[in-house]
């Protein structure tokens, strides 16, 4: 019997970016290049997950310990794999990050064993100075956003609420079911994820379990939840879908990082709305971004100063439970 292949080593990284103004008063945009003390060689910021980490998560740390930067993620760039030494293979997923000045300013970097030296680069200058194709195909990925003006992007995301109790008699109301105990574990472990992606607003239904979903994530944040009986079941299930329309477009107009936490029945009118707002082109990516099962949440990015250009992309993360 042959041995079997070893799992993938699962990574995850940026590509920092950030705008200067130039003497001449215009702007120019940068990207972070780092170069590592032991193989000697110029690449993004990334790094393998630790145990129980995900992929969102692992991007912010690894950013963060080996450049100093406090980022939140932007756009997702895609995922490369290549072979690594003794035939095991590499997955890295990458996201656009955008660096603040008060971040660069905040910078706790210093020159280690690990990282040697950080290299903010024009962007036009930075592909020939990566040492890997795999890596200047995810540069070619930014490019692209750069080129359609929406390197600045808002993401709003979609979150089913945690695993509530079952309806029974102790809860007549069904608005009043609380979450059940993996519910509860579920929600505390939504802030790492969520934070990764930067919400500033977060709203709700008026339903227990919907507003006991995000709570530790606004206590972590402290965010105050925006609580919206139009984003209810019952308000769907009145048909009553002119508070949901009027919820997402003011979203869409705000451009902010938005958390909303719905119901089962009411994500895909929430993701209708949102490509209808943004004139996104429809599909099966829409189903598919609203079939979450509970505690799961998806992600669109939209361009900050062109909103109305439409999704720019989806991601889709079913937490289990």
């Amino acid at each position: 019997m042959s041995p079997e292949a070893p799992s993938p080593i699962l990574a995850a990284g940026t590509v920092c970016w950030r705008r200067v103004v130039r003497s001449d008063g215009s702007e120019q945009l940068m990207v972070l290049l780092i170069h590592r003390t032991k193989q000697r060689d110029v690449s993004f910021p990334k790094g393998k997950l630790d145990p129980g980490e995900s992929m969102p998560q692992a991007a912010v740390r690894e950013t963060h310990e080996e450049t100093g930067l406090s980022v939140r993620l932007g756009a997702n760039l895609g995922t490369i794999h290549y072979r690594m030494p003794g035939n095991g293979e590499k997955t890295v997923q990458y996201w656009a990050a955008e660096v603040t000045e008060q971040a660069v300013q905040l910078s706790s970097f210093l020159p280690n064993k690990e990282v040697a030296a950080l290299e903010w680069v024009p962007l036009n200058k930075a592909r020939k100075r990566l040492s890997y194709p795999a890596d200047r195909e995810i540069l070619d990925v930014f490019q692209r956003f750069v080129d359609r003006d929406a390197a600045d992007t808002f993401s709003v995301i979609l979150l089913r609420h945690a695993k509530a109790e079952a309806r029974s008699a102790l809860f007549p109301e069904d608005r009043t079911r609380p979450l059940a105990d993996a519910g509860e574990d579920q929600a505390e472990n939504l802030i790492a994820m969520l934070e990764a992606f930067g919400p500033k607003r977060i709203l709700s239904s008026n339903a227990e379990r919907c507003m006991r979903t995000v709570a530790p994530l606004a206590h972590h944040l402290r965010k105050t939840v925006r609580v919206h009986e139009g984003l209810s079941q019952e308000a769907w299930d009145a048909g009553s879908t002119d508070e949901l329309r009027s919820i997402v477009g003011k979203i869409v107009r705000k451009g902010k990082n938005t958390v909303v936490c719905t119901h089962r029945p009411v994500l895909p009118d929430v993701a209708r709305e949102l490509a209808l707002a943004t004139g996104s082109l429809p599909g099966d990516y829409l189903q598919e971004a609203a079939a979450l099962p509970p505690g799961g949440f998806s992600v669109f990015h939209f361009s900050r100063t062109h909103p109305g250009a439409g999704i720019l992309g989806v991601e889709v993360y079913p937490v289990r439970h």
